[in-house]
């Protein structure tokens, strides 16, 4: 078991988002256990309070009735992904409803914020030949979702 474990917060939607990240995250997604609401909680008998599960295999709680406390974007959960196809998957279901932003960066509709990059960017934008890395870095800031193809083709052509 990890020794450090993520506990997110929700105002009373934590059922919401368990759904939608099962629906992005399909088969990486597994639920490890859910705790119900009974008589004379908060929240209606039978609500989520709350689930514990692993996404790629690293444990997340997240925990359901809690104060209207909104996420913020200091915080991030970043997905490295290996082809466009699967940076497209993750942006456009995370991001839909929520808000996207530059470079990668999205907020789900809870106002969680992920980052949806290609695995690699950070070598890519550390490259030591400095002319490629800021052709990637020159490349990425003019983009929100991650376009790999065109990450590619700067680094090669610097």
């Amino acid at each position: 078991m990890q020794k450090v474990t993520p506990f997110l917060l929700f105002p009373g939607n934590a059922e919401e988002a368990l759904t939608l990240y099962r629906t992005a995250f399909k088969e990486h997604l597994q639920v490890l256990g859910e705790t119900r609401y009974g008589q004379h909680a908060p929240l209606p008998a039978g609500t989520l309070m709350s689930a514990t599960f692993s996404l790629f295999g690293s444990e997340y709680i997240f925990f359901n009735g809690g104060p209207l406390v909104p996420f913020s974007d200091a915080w991030s959960l970043m997905i490295q992904c290996d082809t466009q196809e699967e940076i497209d998957h993750y942006w456009n279901t995370l991001s839909e409803g929520g808000k996207q932003m530059p470079c990668g960066w999205l907020n789900d509709r809870f106002g969680l914020a992920w980052q949806v990059v290609p695995r690699g960017l950070d070598k890519m934008l550390t490259d030591p030949d400095a002319a490629k890395a800021g052709a990637v870095m020159q490349a990425m800031l003019q983009m929100q979702k991650m376009d790999l193809a065109a990450l590619e083709h700067a680094r090669a052509n610097a």
